[in-house]
């Protein structure tokens, strides 16, 4: 708060040239083209702009528009007390940096939560806001309107009111939408404001596809069946714009993104082809009698990643790219062939949703802040450990999101690479032709890096290069397949690490595990079995008392009483006693002291705290403890 000692800090409003240059919808040189103009003609730059035909007159008042709605709404929050100044100016910041919506930034940057944000603009337009999560929202309602519709406009029909309909809308103050709702419902319409990803939810739980899939694939198996000789029809680019196959994969890559399935497993058995979607880490399975229509569905996935369609007997491994209505996927092909014909497995990498920041992977404040001041150390080497699927690439690349400035250099040596991001330098390894991790990274320091990623330090020479550039002034950020925090240093030793190197690079290492988070629509209070107390009363005695949670199942979880997962992490600074103990190459001392840490909090514990804030449940955390 301002004390009357203090003047008040003179709030400068950017030039309407800085701005549009600031957009990319002018470049510098034009814009001081058009200021020469206006000096020359004693013109507003506005009318210099067009009459050069730099931007139309009509994209200029757009423009406009959209700063001043965005500037009141900054301003409003800022006079309501829900952020600083100095928050907006980051928020438009990263509004900028992301192209995303103002509201999407303020969230992003952890400002103020999705709800919190929509109550304060809800109540700044004067409509009623409304949390779906607590509501029951009538099928029959939703299907009042096309599904298409309905993502398009924004607009989710919740529930007929006597003669109308209550609407809820995303963005209310869209009139074009409001009209087109109006028209397509044939009658009045109230309106509400929701949550977009909320509405997303319910429309997945409405219009699942399961049963799409199901008649896809007898229609296929049916046309196959006429005709079992010419597969060309269904693997022919310019042909199978409407055949069965195509639909069938648009519909899984739909359903696979709604659900945020991680891989697509497709499974020939014996009589029946079965399609399995990883899950929050779990598999899901479902069940298609039209095994034949494996063969098809194989080729047209073969030849959308570059494989050869004939191949059946060795297996392949490619990777392609497409849009699945708003998102950006890549998708990793790798076939493998069976007893029962050719199995498949599609890793999905969501190039829209997939990079976060630190603050949003769901590690604790203390985890983040330490973490960030490890990153933006000039030099060192961090570490981030644990088995496949642990979320270390996630972490990581929300890491070099903090990093990713016009004043640093970075490259990446990944295999493969995963995301891809802007402004930073990826190598994609390829060990067949001699461009190993080792080999690249040599080249690497010498094309002047700030940082360093490494996909994974697998074997002497890379773990020796990347801790000779961590000694050189370079930051190094890598990963390790270890169980925890602790053994991180001692797998080092094993592969070839000399401890005086260790010592003078390591700063630290974050041990990383994945949990499922308890469904907030079917959570409930749950009482531990007395199993479980004494667990908990002997790892974490401070938190016996607590009470703990668990999901019910319902229609939104698929009744499993999990939705999501999160982060729970080991983190280990290396300070001088630790480092002591590793330049001496004593493993059992290391582990001692580190133990003996009390900032050192182990995974099982971790996991215990995160279950007694309501987020997930005790069977997580005991099975990431090791206990059964």
């Amino acid at each position: 708060m301002e004390t009357p000692s203090q003047a008040p800090s003179v709030t400068r409003r950017p030039k309407l040239g800085d701005m549009l240059v600031e957009a990319n919808i002018i470049s510098a040189a034009q814009l001081k083209e058009a200021l020469d103009y206006q000096h020359a003609k004693d013109v507003k730059l506005g009318e210099a702009l067009v009459a050069l035909h730099f931007l139309t007159a009509q994209e200029l008042t757009d423009f406009l528009n959209n700063q001043r709605k965005t500037l009141m709404m900054g301003d409003l929050l800022v006079k309501a007390g829900k952020i600083t100044f100095q928050q907006l100016q980051e928020t438009l910041k990263e509004q900028k940096r992301s192209g995303s919506r103002f509201g999407e930034a303020l969230v992003t940057l952890g400002y103020l939560s999705e709800l919190g944000f929509a109550q304060f603009f809800a109540k700044h337009i004067g409509v009623t806001c409304l949390d779906l999560s607590t509501i029951t929202v009538e099928d029959a309602s939703v299907k009042m309107m096309e599904e298409e519709a309905i993502r398009r406009l924004r607009a989710l029909p919740i529930k007929r009111a006597g003669g109308g309909v209550l609407v809820g809308m995303v963005d209310p103050t869209d009139l074009l939408a409001f009209d087109e709702v109006t028209q397509a419902l044939r009658r009045p319409i109230e309106v509400a404001l929701i949550l977009e990803k909320q509405m997303r939810q319910v429309l997945d739980r409405v219009f699942r596809k399961t049963g799409e899939i199901q008649g896809l694939m007898q229609e296929l198996g049916e046309e196959m069946s006429r005709n079992r000789l010419d597969l060309n029809q269904f693997v022919n680019a310019e042909m199978v714009q409407d055949a069965p196959v195509v639909k069938i994969l648009q519909t899984l890559f739909e359903e696979a993104i709604r659900q945020n399935a991680s891989d697509i497993h497709i499974e020939p058995g014996q009589h029946v082809l079965r399609i399995r979607k990883r899950i929050d880490g779990v598999l899901h399975e479902q069940i298609i009698r039209e095994k034949t229509v494996s063969v098809p569905l194989l080729s047209k996935l073969k030849l959308m990643a570059g494989l050869e369609i004939s191949e059946r007997r060795l297996s392949q491994g490619g990777r392609f790219s497409l849009k699945v209505g708003d998102s950006d996927v890549d998708v990793r092909l790798s076939t493998l062939p069976t007893e029962n014909g050719e199995s498949a497995v599609l890793r999905i990498l969501n190039q829209t949703t997939g990079l976060t920041r630190l603050n949003r992977t769901g590690l604790p404040e203390d985890s983040i802040q330490r973490i960030d001041k490890w990153i933006h150390k000039p030099h060192g080497l961090v570490l981030v450990t644990g088995p496949t699927g642990s979320g270390k690439s996630t972490t990581l690349y929300a890491a070099l999101n903090e990093l990713n400035t016009p004043g640093k250099k970075i490259i990446t040596v990944e295999d493969p690479v995963e995301y891809r991001l802007d402004r930073i330098v990826q190598v994609q390894v390829h060990p067949k032709i001699g461009l190993t991790f080792a080999s690249v990274l040599r080249t690497v320091l010498r094309q002047d890096p700030d940082i360093v990623l490494v996909g994974e330090m697998r074997d002497e020479e890379t773990c020796d290069i990347a801790i000779r550039a961590a000694l050189t002034g370079h930051l190094v950020l890598s990963t390790l397949h270890t169980n925890d925090a602790v053994s991180t240093v001692i797998r080092l030793f094993e592969i070839g690490a000399r401890g005086f190197a260790v010592a003078s690079s390591l700063i630290g290492v974050i041990a990383q595990r994945l949990v499922r988070k308890i469904c907030p629509q079917c959570s409930q209070p749950y009482q531990p079995s007395v199993q479980e107390q004494s667990w908990i009363e002997t790892l974490a005695p401070d938190l016996a008392g607590a009470v703990f949670h668990k999901g019910a199942g319902c229609s939104q979880c698929l009744q499993t009483g999990y939705s999501g997962r999160v982060a729970v992490a080991e983190i280990l600074e290396i300070d001088s006693q630790l480092a002591n103990r590793i330049r001496h190459e004593d493993s059992s001392g290391f582990e001692e002291v580190a133990r003996a840490n009390p900032n050192y909090i182990t995974l099982g514990k971790r996991g215990v705290m995160l279950a007694s804030q309501g987020r997930t449940t005790l069977s997580e955390a005991m099975y990431l403890a090791g206990e059964s």
